[in-house]
């Protein structure tokens, strides 16, 4: 998404499907980032790309918006055109009972590099502990903890070596 030069915090946000292989096979991961303040708002794991996958994440990036107190209206979600993506569930939502807008990558993952990035980063960082898992849920706790320190203990370069939630609380009181 080009031209996002004095976007504030949870004003956009990328989402995706990646797959986390484990031991016990295969799981798609879908997170909701933030675009400022790289907090991972939101997340769900299960087998298959689904709507219901994406709108389970979807209700955990809207508590976490709430528990930041920043609301809804006018967020935009930026992803593909995966089917759970054009789904009317997932637009309805979104757009008509939560009052966001939507962007689409046109041009393939290029056109998303804020969750290439991510997936990169955390699947790496994390694939020897993804791959111990012998169950979904173990996978699932591993998957939670892993973002918990994400966002709570993982210093970014790309926010002068803060971690995301310190950061986005030192933006929110500026507000």
């Amino acid at each position: 998404m080009a031209g996002l030069t004095g976007m504030g915090p949870f004003e956009v946000c990328y989402t995706d499907f990646s797959e986390i292989v484990y031991a016990g096979g295969k799981a798609q991961l879908i997170p909701l980032l933030d675009h400022l303040t790289k907090v991972v708002l939101g997340w769900a794991l299960g087998e298959r790309t689904t709507t219901d996958l994406a709108l389970d994440a979807w209700d955990k990036a809207k508590a976490a918006l709430a528990s930041l107190g920043y609301p809804l209206e006018g967020l935009i979600v930026h992803h593909d055109r995966d089917s759970a993506f054009t789904s009317y569930r997932w637009l309805d939502k979104l757009l008509r009972a939560d009052r966001c807008r939507v962007s689409y990558a046109l041009n393939g993952p290029g056109d998303n590099p804020e969750m290439e990035s991510f997936f990169g980063r955390f699947k790496t960082e994390n694939r020897s502990l993804f791959q111990d898992a012998q169950t979904m849920e173990e996978l699932r706790e591993i998957v939670g903890k892993r973002i918990r320190y994400y966002n709570q203990e993982r210093r970014h370069s790309t926010l002068g070596n803060q971690v995301p939630l310190v950061h986005a609380k030192s933006l929110n009181q500026d507000k």
